[in-house]
């Protein structure tokens, strides 16, 4: 499994509010984990920060054998996260409603374990094809799900940003879980709507499919948001599941 990750400001923005990072427990095991943080001044950052430090730093002691272990760790530990940042939040006036999206991948045994919250993704590259494993916690989604709006509608909606979900913005959190059996040659995409906005998913699979290393189709991504108007924050992580080593 090879691993690269990579954020960028975009042409539009002053700060980068996204964070991304990938930790490694006891066992070897890898946590890659995304955020893209929300609130007004610098509020955001900080709550992206928070996010993912806290979680590495309590995944590193750890080490698990199955699936389930793991996915009772992601939810306990994304509650805990939660109340530290809405804390926060409480306790400092200029951080006041920061919060921030997550996504967190593991890997254990055969399998792929994703947490989120929020409208960052995670997408599975297989076999040419791409399948977005996370859903949205997003108004716009919501719409999409009811009814009152179309998918074509949803992408130059003028809510499009509004979240239904985020860490740090209340006492308590629902999370959604998912898992999926890995194959040799898999690619998992995770990744800001920096990206997803700016990128559709055929172009996104014109990077993936490239040989190319991790870190340049990482790279290459990012150009690609930004080439298209680079409008929010850009940011990328990817594990390569492919026997091949680069030369």
């Amino acid at each position: 499994m090879q691993i690269a990750y990579g954020s960028d400001r975009g042409k539009n923005r002053k700060i980068n509010e996204d964070f991304v990072s990938w930790f490694s427990n006891e066992n070897g095991q890898p946590l890659l984990l995304l955020c893209d943080g929300m609130g007004g001044h610098q509020a955001g950052d900080v709550a992206s920060e928070m996010a993912v430090s806290h979680m590495g730093e309590a995944w590193k002691p750890t080490s698990f054998t199955d699936c389930e272990q793991v996915s009772v760790w992601l939810l306990n530990t994304i509650q805990k996260v939660n109340r530290l940042i809405f804390q926060k939040s409480l306790d400092f006036t200029d951080l006041d409603g920061m919060g921030t999206t997550l996504v967190a991948a593991t890997y254990i045994g055969k399998e792929l374990v994703i947490a989120h919250v929020g409208d960052s993704r995670a997408y599975l590259y297989r076999n040419y094809q791409l399948k977005q494993l996370t859903e949205d916690h997003s108004l716009v989604h919501e719409l999409v799900k009811s009814g009152e709006i179309s998918s074509e509608e949803a992408k130059n909606h003028p809510q499009k940003n509004i979240v239904t979900r985020s860490v740090g913005t209340r006492e308590s959190i629902q999370v959604d879980l998912t898992s999926i059996p890995v194959l040799e040659n898999d690619i998992l995409l995770l990744c800001t709507d920096g990206l997803s906005n700016m990128v559709d998913e055929v172009g996104i699979k014109g990077v993936l499919k490239d040989w190319l290393s991790v870190e340049e189709k990482t790279n290459k991504l990012i150009e690609s948001a930004n080439e298209a108007g680079g409008l929010d924050n850009i940011s990328v992580v990817l594990a390569d599941f492919s026997e091949r080593r680069e030369e």
